[in-house]
């Protein structure tokens, strides 16, 4: 497997794209996101996905608390990678949080020398896994595409992007042809 180069697809599950909290700007990159995930594996490009893991307890947690939409349950169809890049799923990270201190250990011990995120929500779990990346692995280069990303709003994705570049993460844009 080629150590270079590690592509993140952060939770692309149908209760964001479509589902319980989908928007129609993660509908909007679904093509994008499918045409980046097959070419990067055409390169041989190691593929990991994260999906966001909650019980059913949802609405008894902090964040259910704060967001009182059950979404991403375990087990349910919500939870579940969108069905256009569920043939490309290598490995699967489920994570209980916007960030995953295990994905940030796994990239770090894993030796890669690029690693590049797309997904949802740009402005909440992208962000958060970016930042970890970057302070677990400072060395390695850490990029996210713009194109490949949609966040709760147009402006919370920009301000996240935004916050990343600050953060010396780089954002590619205008890359990806859907």
């Amino acid at each position: 497997m080629d150590k270079e180069k590690l592509l993140i697809v952060v939770d692309m599950q149908k209760d964001f794209v479509d589902g319980a909290l989908g928007t129609k700007e993660a509908v909007a990159i679904v093509p994008s996101a499918v045409e980046k995930v097959k070419k990067e594996k055409e390169k041989g490009t190691s593929i990991w996905f994260t999906r966001d893991t909650h019980g059913e307890d949802y609405l008894q947690t902090q964040e259910g608390e704060k967001l009182p939409v059950p979404h991403c349950i375990r087990g349910t169809a919500g939870w579940e990678i969108i069905e256009e890049l569920a043939p490309y799923v290598e490995a699967v990270i489920d994570k209980p949080s916007f960030g995953s201190l295990e994905l940030a250990r796994r990239v770090s011990e894993a030796g890669y020398r690029e690693v590049e995120l797309i997904g949802l929500c740009t402005d909440i779990c992208v962000v958060s896994n970016a930042l970890l990346i970057k302070a677990a692995a400072p060395e390695v280069r850490v990029s996210v595409d713009a194109d490949c990303c949609a966040g709760v709003s147009p402006a919370t994705h920009e301000a996240a992007l935004l916050t990343m570049e600050t953060c010396q993460v780089e954002v590619k844009r205008g890359e990806s042809e859907a």
